[in-house]
């Protein structure tokens, strides 16, 4: 999991990403390739 300032360019690098905000930080999660799994500071 990448810990990232800014999550848009790491979304555009697969469709499947989906952007998530849980207990307040913004994840990417993707199914289908977790390694573009990400989170925001």
């Amino acid at each position: 999991m990448k810990i990232a300032s800014s999550l848009k360019s790491l979304k555009k690098r697969d469709l499947n990403s989906k952007l998530v905000r849980r207990r307040g930080r913004l994840y990417i999660i993707n199914k289908k390739n977790p390694k573009f799994k990400a989170r925001q500071k």
